[in-house]
């Protein structure tokens, strides 16, 4: 009479006939199990829809007015086929670089503004060739647009950069991309709060600190979070600027 024995696995040896099922089917379950937790995971994520860097466009060239409050921006005086006069352009350096050095001799001047947009939805941003080539003097003269008030207003939703929200990463929001956004906030990439539902026709908004600023280094903890906050809303042609109350935040219900 012989005794019957159980299998057994040893792994610098052949998988014994009785365990072979059994490890099939557990290899598949294991791979099954990372593909249904991948789709979940996924599907909770905001689309970041289509953003990104156009180069389809071409290089992008317009004039305009240089304001440097709360970072630099160009009101566009002289547009082109894709940029209109009287739209509001944040201007950026490569990297996690902003462009407040260059910009600065230019305040209150027109200048002339050549590189890369980046896009997502009604959210844009120009990305200056390097040097003079990106940003240099324009002849002529005029003065800094005067912006609306449009009151104070109390809104839920998250501050993020705009580099990255506009297409530089993706979805370039939400904790995940916290320290990133971080990075790019520190270099002078200006930051936008994404509003959880539509203000004066928009979603995106510039942020400023209550004096019109840059936002204080205080409000970084709160990036990527969806929060609550208070502000003094103005309106610089076709963009949106919120001065924060930091003394208002608190995490949204």
């Amino acid at each position: 009479m012989t005794q019957k024995t159980e299998p057994f696995f040893v792994g610098y040896l052949k998988v014994p006939k009785g365990l072979r099922s059994f490890l099939l089917m557990a290899s598949l379950m294991f791979v099954g199990g990372f593909l249904a937790a991948s789709l979940v995971i996924g599907a909770t994520q905001d689309d970041a829809g289509k953003a990104g860097f156009r180069f389809d466009y071409g290089r992008q060239t317009v004039t305009g007015v240089v304001e440097l409050k709360p970072y630099p921006l160009l009101r566009v005086t002289k547009g082109n086929d894709r940029i209109a006069v009287g739209h509001t352009l944040m201007l950026t350096g490569g990297g996690k670089a902003g462009v407040m050095d260059r910009a600065t001799p230019l305040h209150g001047k027109l200048a002339t503004a050549s590189g890369v947009i980046l896009e997502r939805g009604t959210l844009d941003m120009l990305q200056l060739r390097g040097g003079k080539a990106g940003l240099k003097a324009a002849e002529g003269e005029a003065s800094i647009p005067t912006s609306e008030p449009l009151g104070k207003w109390r809104l839920a939703g998250e501050i993020c950069d705009g580099k990255c929200l506009a297409g530089a990463m993706q979805p370039g929001r939400g904790l995940a991309h916290k320290a990133c956004a971080n990075l790019c906030l520190i270099g002078g990439i200006p930051p936008v709060f994404v509003s959880s539902k539509p203000v004066e026709g928009s979603e995106f908004l510039l942020v400023a600190s209550a004096d019109g600023g840059p936002m204080l280094q205080s409000l970084y903890d709160k990036v990527g979070q969806f929060i609550e906050l208070e502000g003094e809303l103005e309106r610089r042609g076709d963009m949106l600027v919120l001065k924060i109350d930091e003394t208002s935040i608190g995490l949204a219900k």
